[in-house]
């Protein structure tokens, strides 16, 4: 090619010289100006060694070389005019290169010139090769020039389809095979290119949802992204370690969505997007950073979106549904508000435990799945919205496998028992209820008895309701004796509730109170006595409760006290239901104790119950009769 070349410009210099005759004009260039190329036969060589598009490529840049030349017009009296061009530039140009795959020239040469240079452009942008593979289009290549990394194939492919608006059919192609290849530096370097998931961004997005294998492969790491929020650093194959948006990643899963063919594959990660897109909820809904909301009202004005963050969560998150086509449980949140509940910081975790609920109805593989995401990451105490989260957990964990993960639960619980929070309190008891029915549970809860008893004191009768079910389903298990020191801690603050505002808190501690004198060791009895003792008054009392089922919890007990006590007149008598002997009876045990009855009975005087106000005035008045046949028998008796 080279010596063709020169032999032409030979021809071409002979032919100039011939025309201008003896003329002193200035002479053209000579070819010894040129660099030497290489002799014919060695060129052929090396042309027979090369693919098709280098040889076209090279020698269409030797070709550029010369077109200074052409364009100049040089007089015989070496001056410029208007000369006819150049036949010898204008034959080289229109000759055909040698190669079978070469183009046919142009009729007109200017044209034919930027056709081929336009050409060998494009060429050379759509033929790029996929770094690691080794060849392009089935060509191998041999350029000294190394192959481009892929996050710079994948910024490339990204600026061609911003670049025009008709695209080679091969540019979607070529990014399916990118992200099946290198799922990672595709993903990672098309978020950073555009975070805000432009008009380019969003078709190859969906053309690689549009492959279930190549989805598979990616959304691992969009996972990633979406979980490390605000900000995710990983480093792309490149050393690109700039940081990714995570609300980029929930955008992008919003556009995948979109695409029905991705839908199959989105079922099989559903939890885990699930989690993440309820995470991004929690977090956008009470932490913003300025850098965020900046980014989001980009995306805001590019697509239209919602104008707050975590209302797009939630769009996300319906999407998702709609998609796995769980309609009911979708309408299920509609009708309880339950979805703008969500968007509140203060009702948040009210509306957490509601999905929770609506969820486990008809998603109980999701919601189980969900729940145990949640419990690592509380375990691990990385969980800023722990109060969102617990409520979740405690919503299901009674369909968890509590032989696994009960330890862990317990951990958290115990975190969070003596939180000033009266709501994480509130989870935290929920959540040991649902665990000390479990009977492998059932010592090691015993560690935390003591937080247990001050929680009894609370003035939040859900903590103490909670408390006493905690109680009262530990000492339900077989084989559990209390000593002679524990039994007296529990029964003295269950004695306080006896005459608690809320039914169901009087009921419990009677209840447990009875439980405590029938597992109490026999060395352990006489402590407690006291307390049994203390016990009869109010409990003979509520026996006329207009709850009936504290009268009968009181029944019970009352009947259990009399046996802890070995009082067989008193067991006798409790048979008649007779409220005068019944007094009668506890006041003749101990005459000296008449005066402490007397006392402890006047508050109920002040009850809002009209039964408990007479039979309170039928005791006063069977003690003062007591007392004065007392008195009466000490003064007839001076000794």
């Amino acid at each position: 090619m080279a010596g063709r070349f020169l032999n032409l410009f030979k021809v071409f210099s002979w032919k100039r010289n011939t025309d201008a005759g003896a003329a002193p004009a200035q002479h053209p260039e000579e070819p010894e100006q040129f660099q030497p190329l290489q002799d014919d036969a060695a060129m052929d060589r090396r042309q027979e060694q090369e693919p098709t598009r280098g040889r076209f490529s090279r020698t269409l840049k030797r070709f550029r070389k010369f077109l200074p030349i052409r364009h100049r017009k040089i007089s015989p009296i070496g001056t410029e005019g208007t000369a006819e061009p150049d036949s010898g530039l204008t034959e080289l140009q229109a000759e055909p290169d040698v190669s079978p795959d070469s183009a046919e020239p142009s009729e007109n040469s200017d044209a034919a010139v930027s056709d081929n240079r336009a050409e060998a452009d494009v060429a050379l942008t759509e033929d790029m090769a996929i770094p690691n593979t080794g060849e392009t289009q089935g060509i191998t290549n041999t350029d000294t020039m190394p192959p481009p990394t892929v996050p710079a194939t994948v910024r490339n492919i990204h600026q061609s389809l911003m670049c025009y608006v008709t695209v080679d059919a091969t540019l979607p192609t070529n990014i399916v095979k990118l992200a099946e290849q290198h799922p990672m530096d595709v993903v990672l370097t098309l978020l950073r290119c555009a975070p805000s998931c432009d008009r380019a961004a969003a078709v190859m997005w969906k053309t690689i949802a549009s492959s279930g294998p190549v989805l598979e492969k990616v959304l691992p790491t969009l996972l990633r992204v979406m979980e490390n929020w605000p900000l995710c650093s990983i480093c792309t194959s490149d050393g690109d370690n700039k940081d990714v948006f995570a609300l980029a990643a929930t955008l992008v899963l919003w556009v995948i969505m979109q695409v029905p063919q991705s839908h199959e594959v989105i079922m099989h990660v559903c939890p885990s997007l699930f989690t993440a897109l309820l995470l991004h909820v929690f977090t956008t809904t009470q932490l913003m950073p300025a850098e965020v909301d900046n980014f989001w009202r980009e995306c805001q004005e590019q697509h239209h979106l919602p104008r707050k963050p975590n209302r797009f969560a939630v769009q996300a998150m319906k999407a998702l549904l709609c998609c796995l086509q769980y309609d009911s449980e979708l309408m299920a949140m509609e009708r309880k508000c339950g979805w703008e509940t969500l968007l509140r910081a203060d009702t948040q975790h009210y509306a957490v435990g509601l999905l929770a609920r609506v969820m486990r109805r008809g998603l109980m593989p999701l919601c189980c799945h969900v729940a145990y995401q949640f419990l690592r990451r509380l375990i691990r105490e990385e969980a800023r919205w722990d109060l969102s989260t617990l409520a979740f957990l405690v919503e299901v964990l009674d369909c968890l496998d509590l032989r696994e993960c009960g330890d862990s639960v317990l951990e958290i619980a115990s975190r969070h028992l003596q939180s000033e929070c009266r709501q994480r309190r509130r989870l935290a008891l929920r959540g040991l209820v649902v665990l000390s029915k479990e009977p492998s549970m059932a010592r090691p809860i015993h560690s935390l008895c003591r937080s247990f008893l001050q929680l009894l004191s609370d003035t939040d009768e859900e903590v103490v309701s909670m408390s006493l079910s905690v109680f009262t389903n530990m000492l339900q298990k077989k084989n559990l004796l209390l000593s002679r020191t524990a039994a007296p801690k529990i029964a003295e603050p269950l004695l306080m509730l006896f005459d608690h505002d809320k039914s169901h808190v009087q009921v419990l501690s009677i209840h447990l109170f009875c439980k405590v004198m029938d597992l109490v060791v026999d060395e352990g009895k006489k402590p407690l006595e006291r307390l049994v003792n203390q016990s009869l008054l109010p409990l003979i009392l509520h026996c006329h409760d207009e709850n009936w089922r504290v009268a009968n919890a009181s029944w019970e007990t009352l009947h259990c006290a009399a046996t802890f006590l070995n009082n067989t007149d008193l067991q006798r008598v409790l048979k008649t239901e007779n409220l005068s002997k019944i007094t009668e009876c506890v006041l003749a045990q101990d005459e000296s104790r008449a005066a402490e009855y007397l006392h402890r009975a006047l508050p109920y005087l002040d009850s809002p119950q009209e039964p408990l106000r007479e039979a309170a005035v039928r005791f006063i008045g069977t003690v003062r009769k007591f007392m004065h046949k007392g008195a009466q028998g000490r003064a007839a008796d001076p000794q």
